[in-house]
């Protein structure tokens, strides 16, 4: 629906109906409506700009340093002109936030008045502050320049009309008949759609740095500290995990293996045409089977095969009991923190499964090695391709599993196939 219905400018240039849709007249209503508050602006820092300029002029021209009155006006003028420019900012930006609905129609939200201290202490204060000497400043030269050009345009469309004058008509060179002028006048009107995609890229370069300078910033230290808390999170979740894993084995475990033990001595002793027999049979059976649940899921949380050959042997051993063929090519020197080789062994052995039970795959590979401070894993197959994160594949919990390890997770597979899952693991101690 989106692709159907453009909400902003930039997207809607792209279409072959652009000229005969509404935005060129949307992008020409903003170009128009911003002459006017840029003109203000514009006036507004001329009062000092232009003082300035002449004084700098004089300057290089003449050697000749400003007069002490010039000065004074200079340096109060400029401290008064950056004492009020943030709070002139906050209406004009206020105005332009509603008028960038005109080429933009995603909110942007309203930034309510933060106080009169905020003002100067905020980064998107003087971000708004930096726009409004865009908008005075730099805007009307653009649009002084695009004026130049759409005027020189008129004049080669009308030249046959003007040059029947006693005047001659100058574009590139003089023009004296009407027959010199027809061949500019065409070029012209070939010109005029490219024109409107001109007025198009300029409402949609203006409204980019609108949306740039007043959308609300990122604040770079509250992100900062969403890191450091998800690391502290994770290393607070394999510290417990770890816990758990030992309790588990070293706790549970064991008591479980001593009470199937019992139980089937139990079994030797009571006669099989006793009533006791059968629900102790079953009580073995069952304690077996819990047992062997047990060792599942320790191995699911930290697979012994990790702990006693390390990643690369954990990882042949994967290949081996795949029902595909798996090559694998491990270049990992070294020591790994425990988080990413945990990490790395169940990327491998969720991919390795879904290569199994969705790809089509008759063979596939692994490749480990290191890239500066990162650990990369790729895990390639000649499936069908195709494969979506959103159609449950578990990919998704795969990349949550990847980013709560600092890493990121790379995904290319075209209908068709192949299929190539590339994961980044950050190996910082």
């Amino acid at each position: 629906m989106t692709s159907e219905h453009p909400r902003h400018l930039a997207a809607t240039l792209r279409r072959r109906d652009w000229l005969i849709s509404a935005w060129p007249w949307r992008a020409l209503a903003y170009l128009v409506s911003t002459v006017p508050i840029a003109g203000v602006l514009t006036v507004g820092l001329l009062v000092i700009g232009a003082p300035l300029l002449a004084a700098a002029n004089a300057l290089r021209l003449h050697n000749r340093p400003p007069e002490i009155p010039l000065m004074l006006f200079l340096a109060v003028g400029s401290l008064t002109l950056v004492a009020l420019a943030p709070i002139v900012s906050f209406p004009v930006a206020a105005v332009e936030r509603w008028r960038l609905g005109l080429v933009d129609g995603r909110p942007l939200p309203a930034s309510p008045w933060p106080g009169l201290a905020a003002r100067y202490r905020t980064a998107a204060g003087w971000r708004e502050v930096a726009y409004l000497f865009w908008l005075g400043g730099f805007v009307p030269v653009a649009y002084w320049v695009f004026l130049v050009l759409v005027l020189l345009d008129i004049g080669m469309v009308t030249s046959p009309w003007l040059a029947g004058d006693s005047d001659p008509v100058v574009i590139w060179r003089p023009i004296e008949s009407a027959g010199q002028a027809i061949p500019y006048a065409v070029v012209g009107v070939l010109l005029l759609p490219v024109l409107c995609y001109g007025v198009g890229l300029l409402a949609a370069g203006q409204a980019a740095v609108a949306r740039w300078a007043l959308g609300s910033p990122v604040d770079a230290a509250a992100l900062r500290e969403v890191a450091r808390s998800r690391t502290r999170l994770v290393g607070a979740y394999e510290a417990e995990r770890r816990r758990i894993e030992r309790d588990l084995h070293d706790g549970a475990q064991p008591r479980l293996t001593s009470l199937t033990l019992q139980l089937g001595l139990a079994r030797l002793d009571v006669p099989e045409d006793s009533p006791a027999a059968r629900p102790l049979a079953v009580a073995h059976d069952q304690a077996r089977g819990l047992m062997v649940m047990l060792r599942q899921l320790v191995h699911g949380i930290r697979p012994q095969s990790l702990t006693d050959l390390g990643l690369a042997g954990a990882v042949r051993e994967l290949a081996d009991a795949a029902p595909v063929a798996v090559t694998v090519h491990a270049d990992v020197d070294g020591a790994l923190p425990e988080i990413v080789e945990t990490t790395a062994y169940f990327v491998v052995s969720e991919a390795l499964s879904n290569v199994a039970r969705h790809a089509g795959a008759t063979r596939a590979e692994v490749r480990l090695s290191r890239a500066g401070g990162d650990l990369v894993v790729e895990v390639s197959d000649d499936g069908r391709g195709g494969a979506d994160p959103a159609r449950g594949t578990g990919l998704t919990g795969l990349a949550d599993r990847v980013a709560a390890a600092d890493g990121r997770l790379l995904l290319a597979s075209p209908p068709g196939g192949p299929t190539l899952v590339r994961v980044e693991l950050p190996c910082r101690r």
